[in-house]
């Protein structure tokens, strides 16, 4: 039997990159049809692999730098400047800068992480000569709305004593004035464009502070503080800027990185995959699939809400090409991803097992999965329907 399969997947976050994914994934279902054409397409939603995505797809080249940290140490970066018609362009992906795997677990607390470094790397960004900047938004250890990153690029952040508030999401709390005169004039000569979530809002039940803050270690008080301070930060971009930005879409985008993107470098915000769909070959691989494989750490009622496995899902669709979703864990409203164009998904653990053997055997438990999954397609090829 011959079957073109096309391997989709995001990264498995802390785990395996989107690569390694593609790898597992591809083992697995040779295993069960060694005779079948594995189309690889490694999909990045602005997340972890963003950068090397985009550069690997054009020709470019990746830039190392160091940069302040989401816990003010400094870490080992890079952005990348594309090849090709777009050499002017720099591609930067926040995660690199402040994102989650950044954070170490003993010190996940979102009051204090900040975006300063991403605000270095679009600055190293204009001293490579770049004209226009992709910033990709995803996996983020943030919940300061882009005020760390406002800072480093010469936005002042005053308190009461017209004195500069601190970094995090927690200091801005304290925040009575803004001021942008010290802002890096190249910003107004770059365009810059953020691939973003378009479903996330700053503010509100759907903001930041309550549906993300918890995932990035937030107890239930220091929410209702982030919500508090980051309403503070939203009524004064309004006043000193004339900014109403708290429930405009994407504004909550890592962390609200996507409010401070336009506040401060002036960014228009994208749906991700609108951005990243203009340089990876998805769409041209999946006229010749038969099935689709996707995957992502997490399946759940949010998946619908811009993840790869339903944004992969709603493209089959239109083809009236099944897909298969895999999943690290399968969380609550995982049904709703059935109405995106999902036909079937599962998870790759099979017994219980604490986090640390989960990330450790993520390959393993892939490769498996993946060819049980294809077993129970073939067998399911077999059958007659009455």
């Amino acid at each position: 039997m011959t079957l073109n399969i096309l391997v989709a997947p995001s990264g498995f976050k802390e785990s395996l990159d989107v690569d390694d994914v593609v790898a597992a994934i591809s083992e697995g279902c040779r295993r069960a049809l060694p005779e079948c054409t594995i189309l690889k397409a490694p999909m990045v939603d602005g997340g972890e692999g963003f950068t090397k995505a985009l550069v690997n797809a054009t020709g470019g080249k990746l830039h190392e730098i160091m940069v302040t940290g989401p816990v003010g140490q400094t870490v080992s970066s890079f952005f990348g400047m594309l090849g090709g018609k777009d050499r002017r362009t720099a591609v930067i992906e926040m995660a690199a800068a402040a994102g989650l795997s950044l954070v170490p677990r003993d010190q996940r607390d979102p009051t204090r992480t900040t975006s300063y470094g991403v605000g270095e790397l679009i600055l190293a960004a204009l001293d490579a000569g770049a004209k226009r900047i992709l910033i990709g938004c995803g996996d983020s250890g943030i919940n300061d709305g882009g005020a760390g990153m406002a800072q480093a690029l010469g936005a002042r952040l005053l308190d009461a004593n017209n004195i500069c508030i601190g970094r995090g999401g927690a200091a801005l709390a304290n925040l009575s004035r803004i001021d942008i005169s010290g802002l890096d004039p190249r910003l107004r000569e770059t365009q810059i464009d953020a691939a973003v979530n378009w479903h996330n809002v700053l503010l509100g039940d759907r903001g930041v502070a309550r549906v993300f803050g918890p995932q990035k270690g937030a107890t239930p008080r220091q929410v209702q503080s982030l919500e508090e301070a980051l309403e503070i930060y939203a009524l004064l971009l309004n006043r000193d800027l004339d900014l109403d930005l708290g429930h405009r879409n994407g504004s909550g985008a890592s962390g609200g990185l996507g409010t401070g993107l336009i506040a401060f470098a002036g960014a228009r915000l994208h749906p991700r995959f609108n951005i990243v769909m203009q340089y990876l070959e998805f769409d041209s691989l999946l006229k010749s699939a038969d099935l689709v494989i996707t995957a992502e750490g997490a399946l759940d009622g949010q998946s619908p809400f811009g993840k790869v496995p339903c944004e992969v899902a709603q493209r089959a669709r239109k083809r009236n090409i099944p897909t298969i979703a895999l999943a690290g864990t399968i969380g609550s409203g995982v049904c709703e991803t059935f109405e995106t164009g999902i036909d079937a998904f599962a998870s790759i653990l099979k017994r219980p097992c604490t986090l640390e053997d989960a990330i450790s055997d993520a390959g393993k438990l892939l490769r498996n999965a993946s060819e049980d999954a294809l077993r129970m397609v073939l067998v399911g090829s077999r059958l007659k329907v009455a």
